[in-house]
């Protein structure tokens, strides 16, 4: 009964309720919206690199090893000597190795040497692995292996020619012109460091270096690939390398031996706190973001507030006329509250609804292009929980309305 006379004093005044509820369920989609993409973002982020136990490199901080070596972003301070890689690779504890050699690019994007190990055991998102979308990985020296980006915005397909250049800046005039490498393969979308990378073998880019004296190349000294012997494609050292263990069992174990290790000065990190570290440094980001929705809200609230207010003096009669059929002044302040309450609560279960729609809708775009791989069941107990504040806020704001329509029951008669 009550419920339904709140519902029908709605429906009555249908054209400014139904605006008060678009601005309502629109500034509640965007902070649910906000909020859950931003704990999915964070979950990517996270798990922008997943499956390895640990990331080695030369002694540097933790957060400049994770930026070189996972994100492509600045350089690492010193190098890894090739045969303390082949002694930790050894280690009894080790199941596999990813060996990382960085230092040339092809416009703008960093190329990553690396072996088949990379393809075999790397994984981003849920242990998602690496595939292909088209072609296979490089089995010539001289073949390159495009991340998802570097083909899209360059326009490469499989089986066109590039060269190398010598640095990582956008623009270089030291060129491999004299190597140009074959796209052999192009890995599928994965919304991380990968799609902006080109992966050629370790041994090619040894071979693409014979020849070169600080960073400058010899005129006449570079060797045609039939003249270039074994020995020497076997780098000399490498930029860093991932580690998979037999056991997790034993990860601090091994990132303390390998932190301590006598033969060269190493960093062992953990990439999953690591990069939970990273994430704590765009806390502000996060903060601002949340702040704007909550803003939102607020005007949202507000503005129902407001048109309850103005509905109230605009019913005087409505009033005086439950006043005499009995209702009590108490029973018109409840009826305002529940009016509000009403819909704050159907903009908010709508707004669920449209955001799991929008989710499905959008879940391969979000993966491909940004690493996101939202969960689809947005109704956790986190979402619960502002949903439930979102309503505590609707009954304080309409408590304004509401206590106006009490004080006018208290006098308001038929006649007047």
């Amino acid at each position: 009964m009550f419920l339904r006379l709140a519902f029908r004093s709605l429906l009555s005044r249908k054209g400014s309720v139904i605006l008060t509820f678009v601005a309502i369920l629109v500034s509640i989609m965007v902070l649910l919206g906000i909020e859950h993409i931003r704990q999915e973002a964070r979950n990517s982020f996270s798990n922008t690199i997943s499956g390895t136990d640990l990331i080695i490199g030369a002694r540097t901080g933790n957060l400049n090893l994770l930026l070189y070596s996972v994100f492509r972003l600045g350089n690492a301070t010193n190098n890894i000597d090739w045969s303390t890689y082949q002694a930790v690779r050894q280690h009894k504890d080790v199941a596999w190795t990813i060996p990382m050699s960085l230092g040339d690019s092809h416009k703008g994007y960093r190329v990553l040497g690396t072996n088949d190990d990379y393809f075999n055991h790397f994984r981003f998102g849920q242990k998602h692995p690496l595939t292909f979308s088209q072609g296979q990985p490089f089995s010539d020296l001289y073949d390159v292996v495009l991340g998802a980006e570097v083909a899209r915005k360059l326009g490469y397909g499989v089986g066109d020619s590039l060269t190398l250049a010598h640095g990582v800046a956008a623009t270089s005039f030291s060129q491999h012109d004299d190597l140009p490498f074959t796209v052999s393969g192009i890995l599928s979308p994965t919304g991380t460091p990968v799609d902006q990378t080109l992966h050629v073998s370790l041994e090619a880019l040894s071979a693409i270096h014979l020849g070169w004296q600080n960073g400058v190349k010899i005129p006449g000294m570079t060797p045609t690939d039939g003249q270039i012997p074994d020995e020497e494609l076997t780098p000399d050292s490498i930029t860093a390398f991932m580690v998979g263990l037999k056991s997790r069992m034993t990860t601090f174990r091994v990132q303390r031996e390998l932190n301590n290790y006598r033969r060269e000065a190493l960093t062992a990190i953990l990439p999953g706190v690591t990069l939970t570290e990273l994430w704590q440094t765009m806390a502000i980001l996060e903060n601002t973001l949340r702040l704007v929705a909550l803003l939102v809200l607020l005007s949202a609230l507000l503005g129902l507030s407001a048109t309850l207010l103005t509905s109230v003096r605009e019913r005087r009669r409505e009033i005086a006329v439950l006043r005499t059929l009995g209702a009590s002044p108490w029973f018109i302040f409840l009826l305002i509250q529940a009016e509000a309450l009403l819909i704050t609560l159907t903009a908010a279960v709508t707004a669920v609804m449209l955001l799991t729609g929008l989710l499905f809708a959008s879940s391969d775009y979000l993966a491909s292009q940004f690493g996101i791989f939202p969960d689809m069941n947005i109704l956790n107990p986190q979402t619960l929980g502002l949903i439930g504040v979102i309503l505590l806020g609707a009954a304080v704001v309409s408590s304004i309305p509401a206590v106006s329509a009490y004080r006018s029951a208290l006098n308001q008669t038929l006649a007047a």
